[in-house]
């Protein structure tokens, strides 16, 4: 077993996944110690890296594309306070998070993990019920179900209108957006049937964020309900499927098709995939048919 303790939290390896623990540290970002403890399986490691600076160092983890759900609605945008998978490593540590590294890297070598990306999520997202007050709303989640309520800061548009309940079976994406410069951030969601293109600040499936210290936790919500959506790479051989070559509904970001999907045990696990979102009601009768049909001709 492999162990790096900082202020800034704890590596613990044990050869078949990492162990990731926030410090409780002031600089500790507020996502990270609310996220809690996270167990990274070894097969959803793409790589690691130890970075040295003047004051501290740094440890990275990059996990495989589409293997973390937090990751998938946040689009790589968290920042360094925020991000689970960044260690801050002081000087007289160095030669220990070498060794962490060498450990893990030796680790990907003797098991053959692929750094590719995957199929289906490795890691299962934070735990629900859930609710989080930022920006101009509320937002909470119980697994089934989003509500969004409304602060007296939000636009008359939204007020009006009153809260919002979405269920999980018409959400087809979500996505967190940091405040960037004067560009405010947001948390949305798209509904199936009824995509919006107005700004999040009138939009009545979005919260507008504005900077403030509690913006990042609206990403927890994000990923705990990309977590329960169907998985990227189903809606890659949705598109691949259709004759005009669209998706049947938006997808969050653009998901590289595995390298592996000629595989007979990965086609059979897009089948399945297939048909729970035909059961759900995400895929209508010749869409299901088009993907299967698809999926069945590379088989």
């Amino acid at each position: 077993m492999t162990e790096i303790i900082q202020k800034d939290g704890t590596w613990v390896f044990d050869g078949d996944a990492l162990r990731l623990t926030p410090g409780r540290d002031k600089n500790v970002g507020l996502l990270r110690r609310e996220l809690g403890e996270l167990l990274v399986p070894l097969g959803a490691l793409a790589g690691i890296s130890f970075e040295q600076g003047k004051k501290a160092g740094r440890l990275r983890l990059r996990l495989r594309d589409g293997a973390d759900p937090l990751l998938q609605a946040t689009g790589g945008r968290l920042t360094e306070p925020h991000d689970p998978y960044q260690l801050l490593v002081e000087p007289d540590r160095y030669g220990v998070a070498e060794y962490v590294v060498d450990e893990v890297r030796n680790a990907l070598l003797l098991e053959q993990v692929p750094s590719g990306p995957v199929d289906a999520y490795l890691l299962p997202g934070p735990s629900v019920p859930l609710s989080v007050s930022a920006g101009d709303g509320v937002a909470s989640f119980d697994g089934e179900r989003v509500r969004l309520e409304w602060k007296w800061q939000a636009e008359d548009s939204k007020s009006a209108a009153g809260p919002r309940t979405l269920p999980l079976a018409d959400i087809v994406a979500v996505e967190w957006q940091p405040t960037v410069g004067l560009e405010n951030g947001h948390l949305r969601f798209t509904v199936r049937a009824a995509p919006s293109k107005v700004p999040p600040k009138y939009d009545p499936n979005a919260v507008e964020l504005w900077g403030f210290k509690r913006d990042p936790l609206m990403a927890l919500v994000a990923a705990a309900v990309q977590a329960r959506l169907p998985h990227p790479a189903a809606r890659a051989a949705l598109a691949d499927a259709r004759p005009d070559g669209e998706p049947a509904e938006p997808a969050p970001a653009p998901v590289p098709v595995p390298a592996a999907e000629d595989d007979h045990d990965a086609l059979l696990r897009r089948l399945r995939e297939l048909g729970e979102l035909h059961r759900s009601g995400v895929l209508t009768d010749e869409e299901f048919t088009l993907a299967k049909q698809a999926v069945l001709k590379r088989m």
